[in-house]
């Protein structure tokens, strides 16, 4: 599922190119996507909770492969229409994401007992999220030399597949679909729940959200303005640009493995851990800001390493939320969570489109300053109880 968001990333020129479009427009097939799946996650959350995560799984990949097929195949027989039919596809394909991936997390939740096995189990999803950032540039860019529209032909295969392994290989504890009590909870009744953890845990729930949104923000902008850069600036093109925009996501994906191993129960590990890496983030992004986009190498050191204080904060946050939940509301408040993401997911391209009137410096000073006031977030409203 994050291959079908990020293989577009090193193609986007490419399409701007072949279809005759602006940059902002090129920026909408990434935000489309996000946004429908930001309205739709958390009522996918509620459905995973009351009827079963797998019920959920299943048919959603296959509406997002269903829109890829759509937007793969647009170019046959669209004419003018091209762009416009992609964007619908890309809807559709947002449909199936909120029903997919976004329900891993509960369902990790509702496997494992103990808490240091789900925050190590979290720690493996976010790092296989990461590893399909990592692999997406490179696959993108294989992909686009047979033609840009294979791109999206490769989702349909890619949800086909994880439909069977979802199948065969995903084995949900059987009191998944009553939510863990017996009891499925009518909707008022379940919206009254949620109201009441809003007013009993909001304060650090909503930090985690703004952490969350904060990281999609600024990994995806730094993507989509490091795409359009290392063509426009450096004459970098194909294969050789999607390795290189593997290289700070190679960081984050060993980081999120690296946290999710050493954090275990203790969730002032999580929180300190957390503030260390929206500090490094920060620092990645003022000395992009300080020291400007040349040498190259020079600014592929900054990147990786707000890859790493990315990789770093969110196994922490994925933790804190899972584990600090009740397993009946667990799937429609890490969707939610989830949601936030998409957030910053939807954003980040056409704000960085649009800010590329302005120099560099103001556009990385810009995100510095966003990922400092999530650094503050995270030292005031987070305070967990020791060895809670």
């Amino acid at each position: 599922m994050t291959l079908g968001n990020s293989m577009l990333i090193p193609v986007l020129p490419l399409l701007r190119k072949e279809l005759h479009i602006t940059s902002f427009q090129t920026s909408l097939l990434i935000t489309v996507y996000s946004v429908v799946a930001i309205v739709l996650i958390p009522i996918a959350g509620y459905l995973s909770d009351k009827f079963g995560r797998k019920k959920v799984m299943i048919p959603s990949l296959i509406i997002a492969g269903l829109g890829g097929l759509l937007c793969g195949t647009a170019a046959w027989f669209a004419g003018t229409w091209t762009f416009t039919i992609i964007l619908i596809g890309r809807f559709i394909q947002g449909i199936g994401a909120a029903g997919a991936a976004p329900i891993v997390m509960p369902l990790v939740g509702d496997m494992f007992k103990q808490e240091s096995d789900v925050s190590s189990a979290l720690g493996m999803i976010e790092t296989s999220n990461t590893f399909g950032k990592v692999a997406s540039p490179i696959l993108g860019s294989l992909l686009a030399l047979w033609a840009w529209y294979v791109v999206f032909l490769s989702i349909p295969v890619l949800s086909l597949l994880s439909v069977v392994l979802v199948m065969l290989l995903i084995k949900a504890p059987a009191q998944e679909s009553s939510g863990g009590n017996g009891k499925q909870l009518r909707f008022k009744e379940f919206l009254s729940s949620l109201v009441q953890i809003a007013h009993q845990e909001g304060r650090w729930l909503s930090a985690i959200f703004t952490i969350g949104v904060v990281a999609m923000f600024v990994l995806f902008g730094v993507l989509f303005y490091l795409s359009d850069v290392l063509e426009g600036l450096f004459d970098i093109h194909g294969v050789w640009k999607g390795v290189l925009l593997a290289i700070p996501l190679s960081a984050l994906c060993l980081s999120s493995y690296i946290t999710g191993r050493i954090i275990g129960e203790n969730k002032p590990r999580m929180k300190w851990l957390g503030v260390g890496g929206l500090a490094l983030l920060t620092i990645s992004m003022a000395g992009i800001a300080w020291f400007g986009l040349n040498p190259l190498w020079l600014l592929f050191v900054w990147v990786g390493l707000g890859g790493i204080g990315i990789g770093v904060a969110l196994p922490c946050m994925d933790a804190l939320i899972t584990e600090g939940i009740e397993k009946q509301q667990r799937g429609t408040v890490t969707s939610v969570y989830s949601s936030m993401r998409f957030i910053g997911v939807a954003a980040g391209p056409p704000a960085v489109s649009l800010s590329m009137i302005w120099s560099a410096a103001g556009t990385f000073w810009a995100m510095g300053g966003i990922s400092a006031a999530a650094l503050l977030v995270a030292l005031l409203a987070i305070k967990p109880k020791s060895g809670a």
